[in-house]
């Protein structure tokens, strides 16, 4: 047997390690607490397979593929010395891949449906498709705004805690002058961005960039830009709410 197929068996087996906590609960509640039986017990069951399947060539990909590009695009900039290059390239990132998030696209249609249900927007497919991209493109944003910000603080050696401080005291100050409607949005958003696509490539980005750098630590240094990325969503989703709402 290959190494590579014996690698793969163990993730698969990790996979089912990970996901069965999940399954013993739900099975748990329906069969015990609710006694009832499981819906659909075959579509359940394929379903569970195709995610621990999903799940697994997820993680392989990502050790195979998205986190060695990441740390090189970040050392090859690094050794460049260009600075404008390396902030296009984070804001590129943070932008890219928050706008494709699974997470995010559910919530913001989520939320232009209940605005819609709300009276807060227009009725009908096409306002709440176009409050949805606009939630959607300003946590993008906003994402890519906070990679920038943690691309230049392992540059500059800016401490984390009094950006976080900072930014978490803006975010109380808007959410007392923001509407009611959009707080509870805006704090989700914080939340979703930080899912399977953003987290793998920002932190091979922030450890590949600590790593290139003389002076700074990858353990210390590059780590930080996913709180940034949870943070400045808040920030600008309320922005957002002020001039929609």
């Amino acid at each position: 047997m290959s190494q590579s197929l014996r690698a793969l068996i163990r993730s698969l087996l990790s996979s089912v390690r990970d996901l069965l906590p999940v399954v013993l609960v739900v099975v748990f509640f329906q069969l015990v607490v609710l006694q009832q039986p499981l819906p659909n017990l075959a579509q359940l069951l394929s379903g569970v397979a195709l995610v621990v399947l999903g799940l697994t060539f997820f993680v392989n990909g990502l050790e195979i593929g998205l986190f060695p590009i990441g740390e090189s695009v970040a050392h090859a900039l690094a050794r460049k010395g260009s600075l404008l290059w390396l902030i296009v390239f984070a804001f590129a990132l943070g932008f890219g891949t928050t706008v494709a998030e699974p997470a995010l696209i559910a919530v913001a249609e989520e939320a232009a449906a209940v605005a819609a249900e709300a009276g807060l927007i227009a009725a009908g497919s096409e306002h709440q498709h176009a409050y949805a991209q606009g939630l959607r493109l300003t946590v993008a944003f906003s994402v890519g705004v906070a990679i920038v910000l943690g691309v230049l603080r392992i540059l500059k050696g800016w401490p984390m805690h009094w950006i976080i401080i900072g930014g978490y005291v803006v975010v109380v100050l808007m959410t007392t002058v923001a509407p009611r409607e959009i707080v509870g949005i805006a704090y989700d958003s914080g939340g979703v961005t930080t899912s399977t696509i953003t987290v793998p490539l920002v932190t091979a980005l922030g450890v590949g960039l600590a790593a290139s750098i003389r002076g700074r630590n990858p353990m210390v240094d590059g780590f930080g830009l996913i709180a940034f990325a949870s943070l400045t969503p808040m920030i600008f989703v309320m922005m957002y709410g002020m001039v929609m709402h």
